[in-house]
């Protein structure tokens, strides 16, 4: 964050630095930041899990010694398992690098291009200059940045749709970073940059239904991934296809101390099958302006009886490229809307969304360029 500290909160904190936290939220809301007071907001919350879980595991342990030492029997334990971490699970097997498939095949979901943990590169480089590096690296991307193997079937087509104004600095980074690691997947793709022109204030809803649209017009898609240009994924194998179910990919993000702020944080990076999309009505078009349009997502998707899938372990890690100017402001009128979810479901989003789109190509994503605004999305009432 600009001209603030990082702040880490892998170890405890004491009661001084929290209430040190929420000076600086006093102080921050004070300030013409919002965006950064909310991040605050998220660190404070994650202090106090961090306080929970460091109480929950003094009382764990206390409850072993006691069960220890009531089961002991003939000097030897009893047999109690007492690990704590619920983001254990059984390792995952990828194919060894000695394997090999057809290329009538399907391509497999366990790859061994997929190693695993990537460093992620934050430091700015030139659109021209990614374009030449990657086309180099893979000349079998077309014009669009359409991508699919050679070497076998494509389980998922994915389109990744990416909400846009004013990030030029973030673009190149994002696409350096995930087309190599989408390849390395072995997923047929192709990137749709959404950006919005005009006054209005942002709408990353009614972007990514705008970019669903257009992305259907252009190719038979059956995935779909809603992706922020600032999100880096950290692990290749956090595998971008759909299911069953909806799939939330960023479930850790650096900037929340890698943990999930809230069970319906649905943020970040999203991903849903056509159908599934589709069902929900896509997004709603009335939050103009920073936050709400993903826990209304959320709610969307359990009134249309999903649950939403994650990615297990740290398999869900992200970093957040740091901003280098003035965040969007933020829609104080989300939670009203929040409140009417349900009704609003079936009147706002896919089916009530009206727009003029201008397309251009570029060597790595087609550019959806749309002024948007209030009378594109009409609703008998947005309140």
């Amino acid at each position: 964050m600009p001209g603030k500290c990082a702040l880490s909160l892998s170890r405890p904190l004491s009661l001084s630095l929290f209430l040190a936290i929420l000076n600086e939220i006093y102080v921050l809301s004070l300030s013409s930041h919002p965006s950064l007071l909310n991040e605050y907001l998220f660190m404070v919350q994650a202090t106090g899990i961090h306080i929970k879980d460091n109480v929950k595991n003094i009382g764990v342990q206390v409850l072993e010694q006691v069960v220890r030492g009531g089961y002991n029997i003939n000097g030897t334990d009893y047999a109690y398992d007492f690990n704590l971490s619920e983001s254990d699970v059984p390792p995952t097997t990828y194919l060894p690098d000695s394997f090999t498939y057809l290329s009538s095949q399907i391509c497999p979901e366990r790859l061994p291009s997929m190693k695993g943990r990537l460093e992620v590169n934050m430091s700015e480089m030139a659109l021209e200059d990614v374009e030449r590096f990657l086309l180099n690296a893979e000349p079998t991307m077309t014009l669009g940045g359409y991508w699919k193997p050679r070497d076998c079937v494509p389980r998922w087509k994915v389109a990744i749709l990416v909400p846009f104004r004013n990030r030029h600095e973030h673009l190149p980074i994002l696409l350096r970073h995930l087309i190599p690691a989408l390849q390395r997947q072995r997923l047929q793709f192709a990137f749709y940059v959404v950006e919005q022109v005009g006054s209005e204030p942002f709408n990353r809803a009614m972007l990514f239904n705008v970019g669903f649209r257009e992305a259907m017009r252009d190719l038979d898609w059956d995935c779909m991934v809603f992706h922020d240009v600032d999100h880096m994924l950290e692990n290749d194998r956090n595998y971008y296809g759909c299911g069953d179910m909806p799939r939330h990919f960023a479930v850790k993000l650096n900037k929340y101390s890698y943990m999930l702020p809230y069970n319906e944080f649905f943020g970040g990076v999203s991903g849903l099958t056509v159908e599934q999309f589709t069902k929900i009505n896509g997004f709603p078009n009335a939050f103009w302006g920073w936050g709400g349009e993903d826990d209304d997502l959320w709610n969307r998707v359990q009134y249309a009886n999903y649950t939403v899938s994650r990615p297990q372990g740290e398999l869900g890690r992200y970093m957040s490229i740091p901003h280098h100017h003035r965040g969007e402001v933020q829609f104080l009128g989300r939670y009203t809307l929040l409140r009417r979810s349900k009704e609003r479901q079936s009147l706002d989003g896919l089916n009530n969304l009206q727009y003029s789109p201008l397309l251009s190509r570029r060597p790595l994503y087609t550019n959806i360029s749309v002024s948007l605004s209030r009378k594109l999305a009409p609703i008998a009432d947005y309140n």
